[in-house]
């Protein structure tokens, strides 16, 4: 079961600083498309990446580091133990099934949407959001208070897109790749 996690960047006056996310999903082994994203990512201004789940390969991984990332396991995520360590030495955090993270004063739940006891836990704890993957399709819509957002996918769509979500204005952008 994963759990929660709060990464918190302060400025000078001790103000967190406003939060640009790059989402990401549906990655499986991708790796020349993904290390596209990731760049496309970085240049739209996203400083925290998050990985809705079927990275697949550790070099999956390894390309996302370049930003401080967090990570669900998806359906295709077979060797999880590689994955783990993977994680655990790029310094990511890995919140196995799904869990919560709270960045700039949200809460964000994280699943890959394969598991809907994973999403009903993730949902029972209200957030403010609510990431997945798994349909490899774009999603913004809410559940009551809960935005939820799919970011589409890197392989088997017919487009292969990813998302920008700024935490301050709420602003998302699905971006091309």
């Amino acid at each position: 079961m994963g759990g929660s996690y709060n990464w918190k960047e302060l400025d000078e006056t001790h103000q967190t600083l406003p939060m640009i996310l790059g989402i990401l999903s549906d990655t499986h082994d991708r790796l020349h498309r993904t290390a596209q994203a990731v760049h496309l990512l970085k240049q739209a201004g996203a400083e925290v990446l998050v990985h809705c789940g079927d990275i697949t390969t550790p070099d999956i991984v390894w390309v996302c580091s370049e930003l401080p990332c967090y990570y669900v396991f998806g359906n295709n995520d077979y060797e999880q133990d590689r994955l783990r360590l993977a994680i655990r030495e790029s310094g990511g955090i890995c919140l196995e099934w799904g869990g919560t993270a709270a960045l700039d004063g949200k809460r964000i739940g994280i699943v890959h949407g394969d598991r809907l006891v994973e999403e009903r836990r993730c949902l029972e704890e209200k957030p403010d959001y609510l990431f997945c993957g798994h349909t490899h399709r774009c999603r913004d819509d809410r559940v009551g208070n809960t935005r939820i957002i799919n970011p589409g996918a890197l392989s088997r769509a017919r487009v292969h897109t990813v998302a920008v979500l700024d935490l301050h204005s709420d602003r998302l952008q699905f971006l091309e790749i």
